[in-house]
């Protein structure tokens, strides 16, 4: 009966092998990757400026790739990724700076999603624009290695952020404005700016305690900050932003609607500090929260008013005889399912 030869595992078996595993880790994880990378700059790239670079060096020595990442894969789409990033995005990086953590939002496409003065009340204290952050304060840099940081992330991006920066400054023009034109003119010029099907459209859903305690808890995790407490404009980040936020209590009699608030949580209001919530926050937290600055700030609201449609399937209902539903049907149950007419109930 043969044997199978038996490979005694000394010194010299233990060390080649080793090495053996190393040099394949080595030349899979490192070499291999080295020698496919895209030598040439993406069709975005461009060189930084000495102050965006002077804000690199201030971002790798205060830790800020810990939590943040700057690169988008292609499983990113679904969190409203704008491009994926391209290996000749970091030609100019030594050392690249990827990141693995999303403590924080990934930063490769930054640059222009907020105004300078957002970026300013950020680096303050983070609690003051996005008040359930758990970022530190980085109020002991100095003005000027901030204004350095804000200049390197505004520069995320390359030449796709320079033209949301570029829109930034044009919108924060006619912001201040309008802005110090007085607060009439000021709401007509926010309105003006929102399509005109948005403002006729009512908020669609009826005011209830729990949408307005669901309202309220989302006002203090993302609002309370910049518009303050009670919804007048002086939160933490008001001596930081020009112009400075909105007073709802101001909106009274100006014709403000559900479909106005709505359109501007959403897709926030450019040249001001006022950031886009649509990748933050689902439709009905948008409308809720819009619906709870009307009923306590404005002190009016829309809610659940013509024009109508179906409500959706979880609205609140005062329950009926199966006789009275049957009763509001238009046409006997006996015809096909596509003749009947339902009325809203």
């Amino acid at each position: 009966m043969n044997r199978i030869p038996q490979i005694r595992m000394g010194p010299t078996v233990v060390f080649f092998g080793g090495l053996a595993i190393f040099a394949a880790t080595f030349f899979i994880s490192v070499i291999l990757p080295w020698g496919t990378v895209e030598k040439e700059p993406s069709d975005i790239w461009r060189p930084r400026t000495p102050i965006e670079e002077q804000g690199r060096i201030v971002y790798v020595r205060n830790g800020c790739t810990y939590c943040h990442s700057q690169f988008i894969r292609n499983i990113d789409w679904g969190v409203g990724a704008v491009r994926i990033a391209r290996e000749g995005d970091y030609i100019q990086d030594q050392p690249h700076l990827l990141g693995t953590e999303r403590t924080g939002p990934d930063l490769s496409q930054e640059g222009g999603r907020h105004p300078d003065d957002w970026h300013v009340a950020h680096f303050m204290n983070p609690r003051f624009v996005s008040p359930e952050s758990v970022m530190p304060s980085f109020e002991f840099l100095g003005m000027e290695k901030i204004q350095a940081l804000i200049a390197y992330k505004q520069s995320l991006g390359f030449q796709m952020a320079d033209a949301r920066v570029q829109r930034q400054l044009f919108w924060k023009e006619q912001a201040i404005r309008a802005f110090e034109a007085g607060p009439d003119e000021n709401v007509a010029w926010l309105h003006d700016m929102v399509p005109e099907p948005w403002r006729r459209l009512p908020n669609p859903y009826p005011t209830t305690d729990g949408s307005l305690q669901r309202g309220k808890r989302i006002y203090q995790m993302f609002c309370i900050g910049c518009h303050g407490p009670i919804g007048d404009g002086m939160g933490p980040a008001q001596p930081f932003l020009n112009p400075p936020p909105l007073n709802f209590t101001l909106l009274k009699g100006r014709g403000i609607s559900g479909g106005i608030l709505y359109y501007q949580i959403m897709n926030g209001i450019t040249g001001t500090a006022m950031p886009f919530f649509k990748k933050d926050l689902e439709s009905e937290k948008i409308w809720d929260v819009g619906d709870y600055v009307a009923v306590f700030f404005i002190g009016e609201t829309d809610a659940d008013t013509a024009p109508e449609g179906i409500d959706a399937a979880e609205e609140p209902t005062q329950p009926k005889s199966i006789l009275e539903v049957l009763d509001e049907l238009e046409t006997p149950l006996g015809k096909p399912l596509e003749d009947r007419r339902y009325r809203r109930r």
